[in-house]
C-alpha cells in the first residue's frame, strides 16, 4: 500500500515540543497519519500540499472534561447557580433523553469541538440511562472522527424517573460490556475511561467498586470534586481508602483545603479547571494558584455546553485572565503595578495541549507536534480582521481566533474540516435534528417538571447530610 503523505507548508509553527520550539516559518510532514518531520524548510517533498502561508499551525487543542451529551441543550443554563444546574440538569433533563438524543449530543459535540480546533475531548458521559444510552454515546463519538476518552458515567439519571438498573452492580456490568464490545483495543481514536460518580452521592464502597473495575480494564478516571461549598469534598476519604491515583482527573477543585491539595499532588493526580462554569455558576476561583503551589499541571475544559462556549479558544482567554488577574491582585492593592505579567500566552497555551494530553494518558500520542506522534493538527488563519497581522503567534491563538478562524484540522492526519468547511458531516441536517431533538427533550421535560431548574429551597443543603454519611459507610 503506498504511503500517504501530507505537507503543511510555510505554516507559523507552534509545536508545543521544547526540542523543535516555535518555526516562524515550517513545514510539517505527515505520513499515514504520523508526523515523520518538521522543520524551517523540507524541500519537495512527494505529498499533498496544505499552504498554510500566513496561518499558525499548531497541536490540536485538548479538553480534559467535556459533558458531550448537553451540547442541543446550549445556554439553557445560562442564569443557573450549581445547584441548578444540578437539579435541573442531572435531575429533569437527563432522564428525558432518548438513546437517540444521547448519540446526537456527542455527534454534535464531536463536530462543534472539531470545528474550533479541538481534537480530544474527555468525555463525562453521565446520561446512560440504559444500554442503549451507553452504545450511543460511543456511537455518536465514532461517527463523528474525533479523538475522545469514552468516560463511561454510573450516576443513576434520576430518583424522578423510572430506573432501567435495579442496583449499581448492573451499572458495573454494563460498563464492562462497553469495554469488551467496543474497547478491546485501547489504541483507536476512542480509548476507555471512567466517569466516577461523586464520592458522596453513592456509599464510599461503591466509588471504590467503580474506581475498582476502571483500574481492572487501565480506563482513565473522572470525577467531579470540591464543588459544592461546605460539603466534604471526599478527598480524605479517597486518599485513606488508597483510592487516589495518577490515572485520575478531578474536575474543579474549588473547595478543597491544603491537605487536599497535598493528597492530590502525592497521588500524581490531574487537575481539569472550567473557568467558564465555575466563575459563572458560583462555584469559587479557578485553581491556578493551588496548582502551582503543589506542582499540578493545570489544565482546561470546556464542561457544559448548556452554559459555555464548545471552544477552548474562549477558555484559555478567560483562564489566561483570571489568572493574571488573581496573581496581581496582592500587588495592585497594595498600590503598586507589576513589572511583566505572570503568565504568557505561550505557557498558557501548554494547559490544552502538551498538560492536558499527559493528564488524559495520551502523550505519547499527541499534544505537541513532535516526530513519532500522531498527526493531531490545526491550521488558523484566513480572512478575517482578527487574525491579520500574525505578530505573536501565540497571542494571536489566545487572544483574537474563533471557531471561524480555525481553517483546516487534522485527527490522525485526516481532514475533518479543511479551509473552513467540516468535511463528511452534513452540517445543515445535523442542525435541524439538534433543533427538533432540544424541543422534544423539554417537552418531555416540562411535562414531568413544571418549572426549571426544580431547585428546593436550600439547594444543596438537603443532600450535606447524606454526603457525611456515605463518604463515612
Amino acid at each position: 500500500m503506498a504511503t500517504q503523505r501530507t505537507l503543511i507548508r510555510a505554516g507559523h509553527v507552534l509545536s508545543m515540543d521544547p526540542d523543535i520550539g516555535e518555526l516562524p516559518q515550517g513545514d510539517v510532514l505527515i505520513e499515514d497519519g504520523r508526523i515523520t518531520a518538521v522543520a524551517a524548510s523540507l524541500g519537495d517533498v512527494d505529498a499533498e500540499i496544505v499552504d498554510a502561508s500566513g496561518h499558525i499551525v499548531a497541536p490540536g487543542l485538548i479538553d480534559t472534561h467535556r459533558h458531550t451529551w448537553q451540547t442541543q441543550m446550549r445556554g439553557l443554563c445560562s442564569d443557573w447557580p450549581l445547584a441548578g444546574y444540578f437539579y435541573g440538569m442531572r435531575l429533569a433533563v437527563s432522564p428525558a433523553y432518548t438513546a437517540a438524543d444521547v448519540r446526537l449530543g456527542n455527534l454534535l459535540g464531536a463536530v462543534d469541538a472539531l470545528a474550533s480546533g479541538v481534537t480530544t475531548i474527555l468525555d463525562f458521559s453521565h446520561c446512560n440511562n440504559t444500554p442503549d444510552h451507553s452504545d450511543a454515546a460511543v456511537t455518536g463519538l465514532r461517527d463523528a472522527g474525533i479523538r475522545a476518552i469514552f468516560g463511561y458515567g454510573f450516576f443513576d439519571s434520576s430518583p424522578m424517573a423510572p430506573q432501567h438498573f435495579s442496583d449499581h452492580g448492573g451499572r458495573l456490568k454494563d460498563f464492562a460490556r462497553i469495554a469488551d464490545t467496543y474497547f478491546a483495543s485501547n489504541s483507536g481514536l476512542l480509548t476507555l475511561g471512567v466517569a466516577l460518580t461523586e464520592p458522596g452521592l453513592v456509599p464510599l464502597s461503591v466509588t471504590a467498586a467503580e474506581v475498582g473495575v476502571g483500574r481492572e480494564r487501565s480506563a482513565l478516571q473522572v470525577t467531579h470534586t470540591g464543588t459544592v461549598w461546605g460539603a466534604p469534598s471526599g478527598i480524605q476519604q479517597l486518599d485513606l481508602a488508597g483510592l487516589l491515583g495518577a490515572d485520575q482527573v478531578h474536575v474543579h477543585c474549588n473547595t478543597l483545603a491544603e491537605e487536599e491539595w497535598q493528597a492530590l499532588a502525592r497521588a500524581g493526580a490531574k487537575v481539569s479547571i472550567s473557568v467558564e462554569t465555575e466563575l459563572n455558576m458560583g462555584m469559587g476561583l479557578p485553581v491556578f494558584a493551588a496548582c502551582e503551589r503543589h506542582g499540578i499541571a493545570p489544565t482546561l475544559s470546556c464542561d457544559i455546553i448548556s452554559l459555555g462556549s464548545g471552544d477552548l479558544f474562549s477558555q484559555l482567554r478567560q483562564g489566561l485572565g483570571f489568572k493574571r488577574w488573581a496573581d496581581t491582585e496582592a500587588l495592585n492593592l497594595a498600590g503598586r503595578n507589576p513589572e511583566r505579567v505572570s503568565t504568557t500566552a505561550l505557557e498558557a497555551l501548554r494547559w490544552s495541549t502538551v498538560n492536558a494530553a499527559e493528564a488524559v494518558g495520551l502523550g505519547e500520542r499527541v499534544g505537541s507536534l513532535t516526530p513519532g506522534k500522531q498527526a493531531d493538527l490545526i491550521v488558523v488563519g484566513g480572512p478575517s480582521t482578527a487574525q491579520h497581522p500574525h505578530i505573536d503567534a501565540a497571542g494571536t491563538l489566545i487572544f483574537q481566533t474563533s471557531t471561524a478562524d480555525v481553517r483546516t484540522v487534522l485527527v490522525a492526519g485526516r481532514a475533518v474540516k479543511r479551509d473552513g468547511v467540516m468535511t463528511g458531516v452534513d452540517l445543515p441536517r445535523l442542525l435541524e435534528q439538534a433543533d427538533a431533538s432540544a424541543a422534544d427533550v423539554l417537552e418531555r421535560v416540562r411535562a414531568a417538571v413544571p418549572t426549571l431548574p426544580p431547585t428546593p429551597a436550600g439547594g444543596f443543603d438537603a443532600v450535606l447530610g447524606m454526603l457525611t454519611t456515605n463518604l463515612n459507610s
